[in-house]
């Protein structure tokens, strides 16, 4: 009888956690199922913001509507709450897990992914935009290879100021190489900080957002991002777990 195997997806958060957690970063959690104020209110999405657009959301049929999480960004939040309730001074976090979106599926979006959330906050001044460059770069040389390439271009996101697009480049086999984008980030907007119990006259931060298949898709040339949802045991076995993980196959 063959052996079972771990998920990729199982052992690319392993991996990815391992790398942030030797930058001093834990590993947050929060519910799958959230409500409206984490999920969107909070984070300076408020009802009638043109953002909501981005995201295509589910919604329950309660009273009071709650949502399959549309990003792990809704850990964050409560987070800061954690900070503020305990008096923290400091916070390096990420979120590694499931998120939903409705929209249709092709073979780069899904209607369930995987983000990778994550966030640094601590005193004015001790945390910067170039400490989120650095982090990322870091990142991407661990997770990628030595050899990797990352840039930021400015964008817009309501939970941050200034915002920027991610991008790593990205060399497919007997392609031109070219790039990517691959997260969303910046430093945290006051209204996110303030929402969360902080004083944004005291407290900064950054934080970043990106899917993980998107990830393993650059860096093991996975065609379909559908590969990871339809239980098909053959895409599993077409691993090799001691390349993926760094562990034994």
């Amino acid at each position: 009888m063959s052996a079972g195997r771990l998920h990729p997806m199982s052992i690319a958060i392993r991996e990815i956690s391992e790398i942030f957690a030797r930058m001093g970063f834990g590993i947050a959690y929060g519910p799958e199922l959230e409500d409206e104020w984490y999920n969107f209110d909070a984070l300076n999405v408020p009802p009638e913001h043109p953002a909501r657009d981005m995201q295509d959301t589910f919604w329950t049929k309660e009273e009071k509507p709650r949502t399959p999480r549309t990003h792990t960004t809704s850990v964050t939040i409560r987070c800061l709450e954690k900070m503020a309730k305990e008096g923290l001074q400091e916070m390096r976090m990420i979120a590694p897990a499931k998120v939903f979106r409705n929209e249709a599926t092709d073979m780069t979006h899904e209607a369930q992914f995987f983000q990778l959330d994550g966030f640094a906050v601590g005193p004015v001044g001790s945390v910067s935009l170039a400490h989120l460059k650095g982090t990322y770069e870091q990142f991407f040389k661990e997770y990628l290879g030595p050899n990797a390439k990352v840039r930021f271009r400015p964008s817009f996101f309501p939970f941050t100021e200034p915002s920027v697009e991610v991008d790593v480049w990205f060399e497919p086999a007997g392609k031109e190489g070219r790039w990517l984008e691959v997260a969303g980030a910046g430093m945290l907007h006051p209204n996110v900080l303030t929402n969360g119990g902080l004083d944004p006259k005291k407290y900064g931060g950054f934080a970043f957002g990106g899917g993980i298949e998107r990830l393993i898709m650059v860096k093991y040339g996975v065609p379909d991002v559908r590969l990871f949802h339809n239980g098909d045991i053959r895409f599993v076995y077409g691993f090799d777990e001691s390349v993926i993980g760094g562990m034994p196959a």
